[in-house]
This record gives structure tokens, sequence and C-alpha cells, in this order.
């Protein structure tokens, strides 16, 4: 009998594949997205230490406020430019994207891409 894989299972495989390449340091953090089926998390770390440097997320109350949905792209544009925002205030301009084994579309997308019009560089 042939054994099912999950989705996210697959995703974990990419994610690792990808990982080996992606490292962030304190002059380049490495920018790392969550998506669930809810929510939208995104950190800025620095692989070197173990640090999470800045996060932001559909969680957090001020993000939300104004949103009809957590999961659509327009909470992700606002998670990107808060992430931005958080980066530049510890004076960080240039991070790794890491796209955490998602497709780079849809969502993660116009994360990244708020992100950069926020002021980031990748």
């Amino acid at each position: 009998m042939a054994r099912s894989i999950s989705r996210n299972s697959l995703r974990v495989r990419r994610h690792a594949r990808v990982r080996r390449r992606i490292i962030g340091n304190g002059g380049r953090p490495r920018l790392s997205v969550f998506r669930s089926l809810h929510h939208i998390y995104v950190q800025l770390i620095d692989d070197a230490t173990g640090n999470t440097l800045a996060a932001a997320s559909t969680r957090e109350k001020d993000i939300a406020k104004g949103l009809e949905s957590r999961k659509s792209m327009g909470a992700a544009e606002k998670v990107g430019t808060a992430i931005a925002e958080r980066a530049k205030a510890k004076g960080i301009t240039a991070v790794v994207f890491d796209r955490g084994g998602y497709k780079y579309h849809g969502r993660i997308k116009a994360l990244a891409d708020a992100a950069r019009g926020a002021g980031l560089e990748f």
C-alpha cells in the first residue's frame, strides 16, 4: 500500500534543503516566513547567535486592526511593512529572504514586496 506524504512534511523537506544555503548573520539577518491557514508570521534571525532580532505577525492587535481578514494579501503586506519598519529601527537595511519552503507566490510574494517597498534590501 502506498504511503501518503503530507503537504507540510514536503514543505519541511524543501525548507531544510533551502536552509542549507541560506544563512543569516548580524549584518544581514535571515527574514524567515511562516504561513499558517489563519495567520502569517515573520522573524529576523541572526543565525550566528541564534537570536531573533525582530518579529511581526497578524496575531498582533496593532497589525490586525482594520483588516478584513488576517489571512489575506492585505494582511501579508501589512506584516511586511511592519517588519521592515522594525528592522530599520534596529539599523538593519539588508536581509536574506527565507520563504520557508513555500512557493514565492501569493501571500509570501505580497509580504516580500511590501518589505522591499518599505526599504529592506534582499
